[in-house]
């Protein structure tokens, strides 16, 4: 008599060894998603950062605009960003802060715009993957100051009591010295927006 074949003590191996794939799997899986959370923090960061100095650099623009307002022959010089202004990436590395990253890099490599890498400060963590806990995710980001605004420049030698009309993204204003409140804000002077992304790991 042929005795019992003992085939689901032979499976018990083989399905051990299919648990613990699928474990590792899932466990792989999870440190793919811590990742890409990480990732995803640190474009954040660099995104209010880049944006946070060129806002900054916008309220400047727009204070030495109100400066010289009685001389519309330096009006263009403001808004092409040429007058003088502070450096404005202090901002930039509050903002990182604030996000839970460091601001490794703030520059502005022409008028108007300005580039920022940051680091986050948590790393991936620990993992089935080798090196993860001491991996910091990094992402860079561009912001744009555009300038809204055209006018007619003064004759020059001319004199007049009456300055030029802007023209703001489709609003007109009669600038008057004596009507700090009837002023533009610095938002219809100057858009700010998130320019070309550098790069991102």
């Amino acid at each position: 008599m042929t005795p019992p074949r003992h085939d689901a003590g032979q499976a018990f191996p083989i399905y051990l060894t299919v648990v613990a794939g699928l474990l590792f799997l899932a466990l792989a899986y999870l440190a793919v998603g811590q990742g890409a959370v990480n990732r995803s923090g640190a474009q954040t960061a660099a995104d209010a950062a880049a944006l946070a100095a060129a806002q900054n650099a916008r309220a400047q623009l727009t204070d030495d605009w109100v400066q010289v307002l009685s001389d519309p022959a330096k009006w263009q010089d403001v808004f092409d960003g040429r007058a003088a202004i502070d450096d404005p990436c202090w901002r930039a590395g509050q903002l990182a802060a604030q996000n839970d990253a460091r601001l490794s890099a703030c520059q502005s490599p022409e008028s108007l715009t300005y580039e920022v890498d940051v680091e986050t400060n948590r790393s991936v963590g620990r993992s089935v993957v080798p090196g993860t806990e001491d991996f910091r995710s990094t992402a860079s980001a561009t912001a744009v100051v555009d300038p809204l605004c055209t006018f007619e420049p003064p004759d020059k030698g001319g004199k007049g009591d009456a300055l030029p009309r802007l023209s703001c993204d489709g609003r007109t204003w009669d600038p008057d010295p004596d009507d700090p409140a009837g002023l533009p804000k610095p938002e219809d002077l100057f858009d700010v927006h998130l320019g070309r992304l550098t790069s991102e790991r």
